[in-house]
């Protein structure tokens, strides 16, 4: 029982140290390779300019379809809602280790003869992600391209 105890008490204090001292140290210019962010999205976030919205010569129903075919298939997402007329996916992506939840938005938007894929991860909690709401968008978008193939 004791080690078990132990185990607690150590998984505790590394949530504690990752989830509040480390983004305190960071603001504070003291851990420069700490992103403080809260909130991630495709052409609106300047620590991530690699991080751009996705546009496609396919029709938006097709793309719609493949978003939502690689939000289910994510591991560890959970699609919450869809709005296909509004081109609207909303899921959960959990964090591996804690199982934090981040609250992932996909919108897909048509517009002179190509469709735009926008998405934007957020934490429910916490102040800092440890870069991983950009994680999630840079797999989602990966498998995407992946599932459009060449027009992508």
């Amino acid at each position: 029982m004791g080690r078990i105890l132990r185990l607690i008490v150590f998984m505790g204090a590394v949530a504690l140290t990752a989830s509040f001292v480390l983004p305190s140290l960071a603001r504070m210019g003291m851990v420069l390779f700490w992103p403080v962010l809260s909130r991630v999205e495709t052409g609106k976030t300047p620590k991530y300019p690699d991080l751009q919205p996705l546009t496609v010569a396919l029709p938006p129903a097709r793309v719609f379809e493949a978003a939502l075919t690689v939000a289910r298939t994510l591991p560890r997402w959970t699609v919450v809602k869809t709005d296909p007329a509004a081109g609207l996916i909303q899921a959960e992506a959990r964090t591996r280790l804690w199982r934090f939840v981040d609250d992932v938005t996909i919108r897909i938007a048509a517009g002179e003869g190509r469709t735009a894929v926008s998405v934007r991860s957020a934490p429910r909690e916490g102040r800092a992600d440890l870069g991983q709401n950009a994680r999630n968008i840079r797999t989602f978008l990966g498998m995407l391209r992946r599932a459009l193939g060449e027009a992508a």
